[in-house]
Order: C-alpha cells, then structure tokens, then sequence
C-alpha cells in the first residue's frame, strides 16, 4: 500500500513521540525535550533525545535520527509499511481506500497467497509420507534433523506430473489460477498444465512477514537438468525484491541483547541460509540473482553494514563482484558492506555440520572491509608488470571512487584506494617535476573549466556559447527525463541511482525527484495520471513540453524513445548506465587533474580523458543498433 504525505502528517499530528517512544525507552524531559539512554548503543550517560515539536528523535552516540516510522523500523526492524499501519492503529486513522483497480489487483494477490500457502501445507505433509522417504533420509544426512524441519517449513513434491495439481484443484483452484502462483506450467502448445516441481526438497520463499510467495526445489535425482529450481516472476514473486530466509532473520535479529547488533550474513544458497539460522546467525540468500539496488537497500534496512559470504569458486567471485559494482554508487556513511570467506573452500552449512556454531560464527566474523575487497579486486585483475598496467590500475581506482554518489564518500575512497596502490611501490620516485609557475597556470585553467567561466582570452561569441550551453539540459539527459514522463516505470531498476544522481543534469534534478516519488506512492500509473501528478507538483504543460523538445535533440542517441514495453525500458536502462559511467568518468578526470602536482604522473589522466571521450562518442551514436544487446559496457 502507498500513502500519501498528508495521511502521515495525520497520523503524526494525533501521535507524541515520547508517548510512544517512552514506552520502549526511558525518558525524562530535559527543557522542551525528553533524553534518555541510547536504545542502539551501550552508554551511561544519556544521549538519546526527543523532540515532540519537531516529531523527531536524536541519538548522538549512533548519529541515528528520524521520525516515529523510523524509530519503529530501526528499533523493531518493521518495513516501512509494518510501520505506518502499526501507528496508523494506534492513532486511529483508517488506512487509505485503495482504488477499484488497485483493490481488484490486491483481491487477486490475496487469492494466490492463498493457494501458496496451502500448497505448503501440501508440500510440507509429503515430506513425511512414504513419498518422501529419500528427501527425509538426505536432510538427515545433511545434518537437518526432523525437528527443524517445521521451522524452516520444508517439504517435499512427488514425482508425479499432476499431484499438487489434483490436489489443489479439489480444493477449488482453477489451473489458470495456479499457473499464475507459478506453481504450474501452461505449455506452449495449449496442453493441460503440470506441476512445476516434482521429485524435488521444497524450500518455501517468503517476504519480509514470511508470508510465502513461492518456492525452490532441491532435485533429488543427480541427473536432473537443474539442481535447484526456484519459481517465476509471478504477480507476487519478484526475485529481485526478496531475499531468503528475511523473515527468519529479523526474528534473530529482534531477540539480539539490547544494544547488540549481530550481523547480518548474505550467503548463496538454501542450506546455507539455514545452516546460519540454526546457529543463531541472522543470514539471507538471493535466490541465484545477483543482488540488485532494492534487495541491498532491503539489507540496508536491517543492518549498517550486512556480510557478504560468497563461495570462493568463480561463480561465487563473480557475484561478489557484481555486488561491489551495484552497491558502490549507493554507500554512504555508515552505509557499507563486508566480505568473510569460509575457510577451506567450505561452505557455512559445512562448516556448523563439521565444527559446530561457534567455529561458524568464528568465521564469519573474519571480514575484510568493502573497500579492502575492492582494491584487492582490481589488484589481482592482471599482473602489474609493466606501466602501462599499472597504470590501467590506477585509472581503475579513480573511476571507481569517483562512482560514489556522497562527495565526502568518494573523496575517502579516492584517497584509501591511491594510498594502497602507493604502498605496492614505497620506493617509487616521481620521473619528473613541474614547476610552480606552471602547476598555478595549470590550476587556474582547469578551475576556469570547472566553474564553467570562459579561460581567459576567450572571445565575445565564446562566452556567448558557453551560456548557451549552461542554460540547456544536456539532450541525452532530457530524453532520459521525458521518457520516465511517458513512462514512469522505466526508472524501476535504478530508482535509488535516479534518487541520488536524477538524470545526469543538475536542471532536471526538481524532475528526477518528483518522479522518483510517485513511483514510491503510486504504482501503475499512467501517462495521462502522471502528468496530472507532475502539473500538481508544479510542473505545468510547459516545464515539460521543454523538456520534451531538449529530448528530440538527443536524436539516435536515444532510440528508447522510438520503442516500447519492455525494449524501451532496456534501452533506457542501457542509456542510463552509460550516463552515469560518464558521469563517474567526468568526476574522476577531474580529480585526477587536481592531484596532479601531488602525482607528478599525467597518465591516468590522459587514459582516463580517453576513456571518457569514447564514452561520449557512444551516447551520440545509435548504440542501439549494434546488436539486440545493446551497447557493450566499459567496465
């Protein structure tokens, strides 16, 4: 459900925060606020304040503040909308009508909950039936026994092509009904449908409230084409927005000591997840798909900085990379990951079946800092034998510092990443010198380009241009925007990225955030609604038919515009990652040319310029024409 501003205020206006916070933490008023000790941190001596006027609370020991829904979401780990329906109750203020179309969507949900969460109970009964003798007898011998079985909600699918089918029909299902749960197969030819899984260990996938939303299965044949299956995009199942085990997890989390933050381990598989579980360890696993944007946020949520536990083999290697990729745009103080790797090649379900908990928990403990992990990505690419690749290391770090959306962030991360790659040569001395009559010059003519003024010496019809330029969107970036009007939902797979950076142009930034909003209270729009929503937010018919005529001057550079459905959004999404690597890029060249008395070495900003200008060169072409793939990313 989605609320709007003027619900919340409700709520908040009929709710004292010390009344509800008080009943959590012990306050005592201190002038116009009320202080007591920190509920994140340890203290003795009070730190944590309340402000009833401003609605807001303040804990200086954690750096923690915000209003009565984050209160609830940090202290009792509920999502954001656990949150409002909790306060709504409480301050009596019915939660919003939803629409017709909206209540007809959410009347289909709710029906094929309930027919996952009977095939559950269906699964969960064949575990234990003569059917299921093999899968009892391998999660025995996996060190899972029988009283675990119902915590973790187990079960088994027989081998027959139409048992949970027949029986859930009998129950009044239709098949259309449960080829829509995912739970069947409808075949391409118009033939009757079929169990999905079958002579497979089910794990059941819930949400955040562990409110089953499909399922994986564990083949027990070894012949079998897949080892594991996990269910389809359905209505209520998007792989990218759930992670394994959650529910399991904040329950670890929420019975932790006061003041004890455990972590937070993300590993790869089932067992995994549930091995960690079983030893008191709060851990999530992505179902197969790399970590995206919402599932780190969803970590985020619930941990300052999660565990990555990745396998040590390649496909373990590439996803964390992956990861380091999608979340480094996105870290921000006190916002960050670590990596442990279980020793021996093991994995944690190995390891708590071998040694017990506390030797899991031991490993796990053993992290290397986000940045740590980073460098030694990078470092190991390739042998660094020669200038030219040291160099191509040294490109590689800047572009990845300048890749982090908090300015303080990247300026940290610059400095940690070049101070290791100094350490790997202590005894490197600079080639040359440039003197300071030159290095001035130097500075000024790039601060010159900076602020955007004209280098000194620049003719009228010059100056003129340069105006020109500033006072226009740049055209890639106004087709990006008009796009996401027509469409809103196109910026669905890099919303947080569209929050932080908008569409690569500080002019259209008002823009990015308004949409960025609707998309997070009103799902499903169309174009016509939001552009009624935009006009009420004060973009009026000829804010965006501006915006539409910068947009045309993008030209080939943005075929998104000329498809649609899914191809637009690919597209788009393709021409979005490009933009902001060259954002990155333009951030990065300019720090490398402010280091530049300090490095005294100009080549990885000459490499760096080129890399940039190759990338400008792709946004002006008709990238998308190369092939169905789109344009092939520099990394």
């Amino acid at each position: 459900m989605r609320f709007d501003e003027r619900f919340l205020d409700e709520i908040k206006s009929r709710l004292r925060p010390s009344d509800v916070i008080g009943r959590t933490v012990k306050l005592r008023r201190q002038g116009r606020e009320f202080v007591g000790l920190s509920p994140f941190n340890k203290e003795k001596t009070p730190s944590f304040y309340v402000n009833d006027d401003k609605g807001q609370f303040f804990d200086f020991s954690s750096g923690k503040t915000g209003d009565l829904i984050s209160f609830l979401q940090e202290t009792e780990r509920l999502s954001f909308t656990e949150a409002v329906e909790r306060l709504a109750a409480e301050a009596g203020v019915p939660l919003p009508a939803a629409d017709p179309r909206a209540a007809e969507v959410e009347k289909k949900r709710q029906g094929l909950s309930d027919w996952l969460e009977l095939a559950a109970q269906w699964f969960e009964a064949e575990l234990r039936r003569p059917a299921g003798r093999e899968a009892r007898a391998y999660l025995e011998k996996r060190g899972l026994p029988e009283s675990e079985w119902a915590r973790f909600r187990l079960g088994f699918s027989p081998g027959g092509r139409t048992a949970l089918k027949d029986y859930l029909v009998t129950r009044g299902a239709r098949p259309a009904e449960l080829v829509d749960t995912g739970l069947l197969i409808a075949p391409e030819d118009g033939g009757a449908p079929y169990d999905r899984f079958r002579d497979r260990i089910i794990f059941p996938i819930g949400d955040a409230r562990g409110r089953i939303v499909s399922f994986g299965g564990r083949a027990m044949d070894p012949q079998a084409r897949a080892k594991y299956l996990n269910g389809p995009e359905t209505s209520v199942f998007h792989k990218g927005h759930q992670l394994y085990g959650l529910a399991e997890a904040r329950k670890i989390i929420a019975a932790a000591p006061a003041g004890e933050t455990p972590p937070l381990v993300v590993v790869e598989g089932y067992m995994d997840v549930i091995a960690c579980q079983r030893g008191a360890i709060p851990a999530v696993a992505a179902m197969g798909t790399a970590l995206g944007e919402e599932q780190l946020e969803m970590l985020w949520r619930y941990h300052p900085e999660p565990t990555l536990c990745f396998d040590g083999d390649r496909a373990g290697r590439q996803a964390a990379a992956r990861t380091m990729d999608r979340a480094l745009p996105l870290l921000k103080a006190g916002r960050s990951f670590k990596f442990a790797i279980v020793e021996g090649g093991k994995d944690p379900d190995e390891v708590l079946r071998e040694h017990g908990p506390a030797a899991l928990k031991a490993q796990l403990s053993r992290t290397t800092p986000f940045a740590e992990a980073l460098f030694i990505r990078e470092r190991d690419l390739e042998p660094l034998d020669t200038p030219e690749r040291r160099t191509a290391l040294k490109v590689r770090l800047r572009k990845l510092a300048a890749g982090i959306a908090d300015a303080d962030l990247a300026q940290a991360y610059k400095e940690d990443l070049l101070g290791r790659y100094e350490q790997l040569w202590p005894t490197r001395q600079p080639v040359y010198t440039v003197g300071a009559a030159a290095r001035e010059m130097s500075r000024r003519r790039w601060d010159g380009r900076r602020s955007g003024g004209p280098v000194a010496g620049a003719t009228p019809q010059a100056k003129e241009a340069a105006a020109r330029m500033r006072g226009a969107p740049r055209a890639i970036s106004s087709a990006l925007a008009w796009a996401a009007v027509k469409d809103p939902s196109v910026i669905d797979d890099a919303i947080e990225r569209v929050g932080s950076h908008g569409f690569g142009d500080a002019k259209l930034d008002g823009l990015a955030q308004e949409l960025v909003r609707l998309r997070y209270e009103a799902e499903g729009l169309e174009m016509d609604v939001a552009l009624r929503r935009l006009q009420a937010s004060g973009f009026g018919p000829e804010a965006l038919a501006k915006v539409e005529r910068d947009a045309e001057r993008a030209g080939v550079s943005a075929p998104f515009l000329k498809e649609t459905g899914e191809r637009a959004r690919e597209l788009w999404r393709q021409a979005f990652d490009l933009l902001m690597q060259l954002e990155s890029l333009e951030r990065a060249v300019e720090a490398a040319a402010r280091d530049l008395d300090r490095d005294h070495d100009s080549s990885s900003l000459i490499a760096l310029k080129a890399e940039r200008d190759h990338l400008r060169r792709l946004l002006n072409s008709d990238w998308a024409n190369g092939g169905d793939d789109g344009p092939v990313l520099p990394h």
